[in-house]
């Protein structure tokens, strides 16, 4: 047992001791039950929000009305929430006021039967109101109750259910299918933050393919990403996509993505977003500047999710230069060492790997690419500069827009290997501006 669950447990048993009835509940005992490792372990409680306060040394009470506190033990942060049931919902996503009620209420109230399960430590029996034991060994991802109902109460729970059957390799309850297919347009009424949260999630759990491939399935692909829907029916040409269209691709190259940052999860997602709009066909299918283009798109984008600049800067950078990795070989050494330096090289390199896997299978400038990274390190790609502006200064140059020009070609020439001392770059600055 790792020591989180023990530390939850040890939460259930000071609720004992005290007279209170207390279980772990939700996602760690689906994980639990299937075998996996559970992120967070939460427990449920008949005990009120005070009363938890009342018998733990650290709390953070980050929803007393919705009976929920944190207990702060070295092990991490616990939430405790009291049972309850909840009233109506009126912003599609909190509900107007709770009901401290019994455990059966509870389950009931919450999103999905795997999700609505709990374990008792005492006992060391699973607790099951509502089929959720049951949905886990078929494999289905199914609403506890009346799935409009459960989607209308949070409208988030539409991305919520494509999530958690793409995860664990689950399929989607007819009527829970069908609801979400039914409700889709009721994601717009979700922040931002919220979407994001919940596509990053689908992007980097290691289904990312499975989760885009039920977006579309049921309506929501247009509703939260429409760029991604537009990509569907897009031909590309077939001696260098014999996969199909722009979205197989697309959905071929997210099969590949494994462990991904979410700005590498973005920028797979998103490096072909410019060619619904750049499709054209002369002599063959063409798509000119779709990396330039989908670069401003992932901009938008990002922007409209709410990424950090940060983030948006690296999605945008690596939809704009995924392109540029197939002239490496034919580059300049200053060049080819000036790009291999840039900051997030290699999530660039991973993302040219998975296009090339998701394509026409041809690794090779990938591999040479690797290979010139191992000859020649960070230090030998970035030196210490041998000039500065106060070296131009020295020799007589007025400062100016020329500096730059000047300093760019003596960092030219030393990663060119032309130049390794500071005698030989000023000697190279007198030849070439004799007369500045």
């Amino acid at each position: 047992m790792d020591e989180r669950r023990a530390a939850a447990e040890g939460i259930c048993a000071v609720l004992r001791t005290h007279g209170h009835r207390a279980l772990l509940a939700g996602g760690c005992v689906r994980d639990m039950l299937l075998g996996h490792e559970a992120k967070d372990y939460d427990v449920a409680t008949d005990a009120r929000p005070e009363r938890v306060e009342a018998l733990f040394e650290k709390t953070v009470s980050v929803g007393a009305a919705f009976g929920v506190v944190l207990v702060i033990l070295p092990q991490g942060q616990f939430e405790v929430t009291t049972f309850r049931r909840d009233g109506p919902y009126l912003d599609g996503r909190h509900p107007s006021r709770v009901d401290f009620l019994d455990e059966r209420q509870d389950a009931e109230r919450r999103d999905f039967t795997i999700n609505a399960l709990f374990f008792d430590p005492e006992s060391q029996e699973i607790v099951d109101y509502v089929g959720g034991r049951k949905d886990l060994e078929a494999g289905l991802v199914r609403t506890v109750g009346d799935p409009r109902l459960r989607f209308t109460e949070d409208h988030l729970r539409l991305l919520r259910a494509v999530r958690f059957a793409a995860r664990l390799g689950f399929a989607l309850d007819a009527g829970t299918r069908e609801a979400i297919v039914a409700l889709a347009p009721m994601i717009h009424t979700v922040s931002a933050e919220r979407i994001r949260d919940e596509l990053l999630k689908m992007l980097t759990e290691g289904s990312a393919k499975a989760a885009f491939q039920m977006l579309d399935e049921t309506g929501l692909l247009p509703q939260v990403l429409p760029e991604i829907a537009a990509m569907k029916g897009v031909e590309q040409p077939a001696e260098f996509h014999p996969e199909g269209d722009v979205f197989i691709h697309t959905l071929l190259l997210l099969d590949y993505l494994k462990e991904a940052t979410p700005a590498l999860a973005l920028g797979a997602l998103l490096h072909d977003v410019g060619k619904p709009v750049t499709a054209t066909v002369s002599d063959r299918i063409r798509f000119n500047n779709h990396d330039k283009i989908g670069a401003e798109m992932a901009g938008e984008i990002c922007r409209r999710l709410r990424m950090s600049n940060r983030e948006t800067e690296r999605v945008v950078w690596l939809v704009d230069q995924h392109m540029r990795l197939a002239h490496a070989p034919q580059m300049r050494e200053s060049k080819l060492k000036r790009f291999v330096r840039e900051e997030g090289f290699r999530e660039l390199l991973e993302l040219g790997r998975l296009d090339c896997l998701a394509s026409h299978g041809d690794l090779s400038t990938i591999q040479w690419i690797e290979e010139y990274l191992d000859r020649h390190p960070a230090e030998e790609c970035r030196p210490q500069p041998l000039l500065t502006g106060r070296d131009l200064i020295a020799l007589g140059y007025r400062p100016g827009p020329a500096f730059k020009e000047m300093l760019s070609a003596v960092e030219d020439a030393q990663l060119e290997g032309q130049v390794q001392t500071h005698e030989e770059a000023l000697n190279l600055v007198r030849e070439r501006w004799p007369n500045a």
